[in-house]
């Protein structure tokens, strides 16, 4: 055996090059003292005995009794076998702890995957949502945007959020930036906040959107990495801190397509500190100002619309188009004197009459309620009135003429015009299929209890419930479910190349025959020997529970959906009501056969309008299953539907929130 090998085998056994020196220095040289082999070997003294020692512990040298002692190589066949000795016992005890062992792996495996996962999760409570968001800001490392309004910062200041940003050690390199409303009920707030901002090493820039904070998220985002949004839009009446209930995410796609949306808002809005020096120091120019005298305003908006020559494009309230609808007379008069009119307003099934009415003589489309009303004629004039609360507007006319902010400055009524053409470019058409039209045609009987009914009272639950195996059921067993639901109606863009598609979005309870879980259900409109219907085309479900997918396949059966059922984590999928509102995301890509297409991860924000009412149906499926729905929720609601790739705001009319849904599923009866 070479030399080269031995040292290879002392290496293998734990000797460090030098003690293998050493060791191979006695084997040749014999048995000597410490001194002698610090001389030969031309070491330092302290060093050899730190090395004998060392060889000592691991049984290669030994010395003898005498004074000073001398040392020895042990035999280097011993120094094998001592090898082979230690090398049994080590296979020995990982065979001994090799369960143990592979549990401890499985499970950091499994929190490493668990890390990975592109998820949801709900946060309640605001005991629990801003430390979120702190904890956020301090693993912030390039860019955190916020979108809110003035009193949830004064709320997160209470939570120590704003600390947590103004005491980051990375705070001058960070790039902090936030979209909020500045008016003048909250103008005192906002500078008793701007007190505590650092006055150095600290970059945050604010601005103030020119039209309101559209139907959009309170939100926060973190480094593109991973984003937090509040279930209550920026623009509605917000809700008791105890209340808020937020949505988390680090799905890339959703966050990015958040971010997007963020950018196009940051882009179209002024410095907010600029807003805030004018409103403090009451500036006004001839060419823009505030008239607080609300007969004045009416006057002036009089004169100016009828003085239109070119174009007339307004911004209103739902309210605001009925009105319009019953006081055609002006419109007719401009579109007499070849004036363009562009109306823009929430549709609901309220004012769907009077929008189809308007469509007759002037074009009509829909955007979400929160916008500010703006009305801009012949690009000269502009015009912006204060929005009511939705829940008072039917008490009053429209437009609200108090404190009317009017302008003909060329420069901010041009920026403001760019701005609600590309409002009117994204907007909704009208269009004559809704969401209704989808149930109606869907269903075998529908029967209207009641316009104003509250919550309705569910009799069937314990009646009928069989919490068994769908594959034991006999024809004559029933499966309940209890749930809150979203139904929208989304027309894509003509450049996407797909048919309307509706998507259904449950949380089931606990209660149901299967237990709690998040579902999504996705319809096209496709061609059938019936003509154009919609047709169940995928299935996402939550619970894992062995009787579902067998169930699914009955109830789909002969529907593209039979074959497109996914059954993945809690955390990929989300239906979530909290108060007029219900979310559902998803992070998982949707195929949506028989087209080539699929859904990428994206988000649906539902936004309850009018009253609760209620609703008893029966729901047919191609397989002969029946499904005895009592429905009550709202009958209208605005979404919000989001992906990377396109933002969808859709009308109230093809918006609908199931509050409370009891479900009886009913197996067709064998011939």
């Amino acid at each position: 055996m070479t030399e080269e090998k031995i040292r290879a085998v002392l290496r293998d056994f734990g000797v460090t090059e030098k003690e293998a020196e050493i060791y191979l220095f006695l084997a040749k040289q014999g048995v000597l003292r410490g001194g002698e082999i610090s001389r030969r070997s031309k070491t330092h003294k302290a060093l050899i005995y730190r090395i004998l020692a060392s060889l000592q512990s691991k049984g290669l040298v030994t010395h003898t009794l005498e004074a000073p002692a001398r040392f020895m190589a042990v035999n280097f066949e011993t120094v094998i076998d001592l090898n082979i000795k230690a090398k049994r016992e080590e296979a020995a005890l990982l065979e001994n702890t090799k369960k143990e062992l592979l549990g401890y792996w499985k499970n950091i495996s499994e929190i490493a995957s668990e890390q990975a996962l592109e998820k949801f999760a709900v946060i309640e409570g605001s005991n629990k949502i801003y430390p979120k968001i702190s904890q956020m800001i301090r693993e912030c490392k390039e860019q955190f945007d916020v979108v809110t309004s003035v009193p949830s910062l004064t709320r997160a200041d209470q939570y120590g959020v704003l600390e947590a940003a103004f005491h980051h050690p990375s705070r001058s390199k960070i790039q902090f930036r936030f979209l909020t409303e500045l008016n003048e009920e909250n103008m005192s707030a906002f500078k008793s906040l701007l007190t505590k901002t650092p006055k150095k090493g600290f970059n945050f820039k604010g601005r103030n959107p020119h039209l309101g904070m559209s139907l959009f998220p309170r939100m926060v985002i973190r480094d593109s990495e991973e984003t937090l949004f509040f279930m209550t839009p920026t623009g509605s009446k917000e809700r008791g801190k105890e209340d808020e209930v937020c949505l988390w995410t680090n799905s890339k796609a959703l966050v990015q397509a958040l971010k997007a949306m963020f950018e196009n808002l940051w882009f179209n809005a002024t410095d907010i500190m600029a807003k805030l020096a004018m409103m403090d120091s009451g500036r006004s120019t001839p060419n823009a100002y505030t008239i607080v005298d609300p007969e004045i305003a009416k006057c002036k908006y009089d004169a100016a619309l009828n003085s239109a020559k070119e174009e007339f494009a307004i911004m209103t309230s739902s309210k605001g188009l009925t009105a319009f609808a019953e006081n055609l007379t002006i419109l007719k008069q401009l579109t007499m004197k070849g004036v363009m009119i562009k109306i823009m307003a929430p549709i609901v099934n309220e004012n769907l009459e009077a929008a189809e009415q308007l469509g007759k003589i002037c074009e009509v489309r829909h955007v979400p309620v929160s916008y500010l009303g703006t009305a801009i004629i012949d690009g000269k004039h502009l015009f912006q009135f204060k929005n009511d609360d939705l829940d008072q507007e039917a008490t009053k006319a429209w437009p609200n003429f108090e404190n009317t902010y009017y302008a003909n400055d060329p420069r901010l009524v041009r920026r403001i015009s760019t701005l609600l053409n590309n409002i009117w470019k994204n907007a909704s058409i009208l269009s004559a299929v809704t969401l209704e039209s989808f149930l109606v045609s869907s269903v075998n009987t529908i029967s209207i209890l009641g316009s104003d009914k509250g919550q309705s009272e569910y009799v069937s639950d314990k009646a009928t419930s069989d919490r068994r195996d769908f594959a034991g059921a006999s024809p004559k067993q029933m499966i309940t479910s209890r749930r809150t639901t979203g139904h929208a109606l989304i027309h894509p863009p003509s450049s996407f190349n797909m048919p309307d598609i509706v998507v259904e979005a449950h949380h089931y309870q606990k209660e149901s025959a299967f237990g709690e879980s998040n579902t999504l259900e996705v319809y096209l409109k496709l061609e059938t020997p019936r003509g154009h219907e919609f047709v169940p085309v995928a299935i996402l479900d939550t619970n894992p529970h062995p009787g579902l997918l067998f169930t699914y396949k009955k109830v789909y059966a002969g529907t593209p959906a039979e074959q497109n059922i996914q059954i993945i984590k809690p955390e990929q999928l989300q239906g979530r009501l909290s108060g007029k509102n219900f979310f559902a995301g998803w992070t998982v890509p949707i195929p949506l056969p028989p087209t080539s297409k699929s859904l990428p991860p994206a988000f649906l924000l539902f936004e309850g309008y009018g009253a609760i009412k209620n609703r008893t149906y029966t729901w047919p499926f191609a397989s002969g299953f029946k499904a005895m729905i009592d429905w009550t929720g709202f009958e209208d609601a605005f979404v919000t539907f989001l992906d990377p790739t396109w933002k969808y705001s859709g009308p109230g009319t093809q918006g609908m929130i199931g509050t409370d849904v009891a479900v009886t599923a009913i197996p067709p009866v064998a011939k």
